[in-house]
């Protein structure tokens, strides 16, 4: 069922959302801590739609249950709005922070991300922040794509003093954000291969 209505999205991509001015940055669908049928599309546009457009988008299409719709902008990636395409293990962790430590979250991740990436064959797909704002604390969403969930493991283990530097920049970040919640997920719109493991 998922992958019907995937493909459905798929479709609408080329023509109801770009009739409306957006377009398709990709489909994911759950691996690990999400319900097993969910999927996650994110848009972009070059104007910001009406939460009536963003929540009706995908409203005629079958066996879609529940759809929610969030507005968030880049920040320090992706720099345009061009789509992964490499399949992998992708990570949606959503952090709270309150917005005098949000200075420091973005410098922190400047900091750590280019020997993060080179370290573990992984990449920053983004960094977006919900807008607007919420009682002082920026919500944010960061994406990162890793090979598989071995790197993820090896990522969390130092090997060498310039790892460990890069593990506590990462630490500072998750100790001045209020709360950090996490998922994986697999890229149904990559274009090099087709993930057919069945995570839950």
């Amino acid at each position: 069922m998922w992958k019907g209505v995937a493909d459905r999205i798929g479709a609408e991509s080329t023509q109801t959302l770009e009739s409306k001015g957006g377009v398709l940055y990709g489909i994911w669908r759950s691996q690990i801590g999400r319900p097993r049928d969910e999927l996650t599309a994110i848009t972009c546009w070059c104007e910001q739609p009406s939460a009536d457009t963003s929540t009706s988008l995908f409203s005629n299409i079958a066996n879609i249950t529940r759809q929610t719709a969030v507005a968030m902008t880049p920040t320090l990636r992706p720099p345009l709005p061009e789509p992964p395409r490499r399949q992998g293990n992708y990570a949606f962790r959503w952090f709270k922070t309150p917005a005098h430590h949000w200075p420091e979250f973005l410098d922190l991740c400047t900091a750590a991300w280019p020997d993060f990436e080179s370290a573990y064959d992984s990449q920053i797909i983004g960094l977006w922040r919900v807008t607007p704002d919420d009682n002082n604390t920026v919500r944010s969403l960061l994406i990162t794509r890793r090979p598989d969930l071995a790197m993820w493991e090896r990522s969390k283990q130092p090997a060498n003093e310039a790892e460990a530097e890069v593990r506590r920049k990462l630490n500072r970040r998750y100790e001045i954000c209020d709360d950090t919640v996490v998922c994986t997920s697999t890229l149904l719109t990559a274009q090099d291969r087709e993930d057919t493991a069945r995570w839950t």
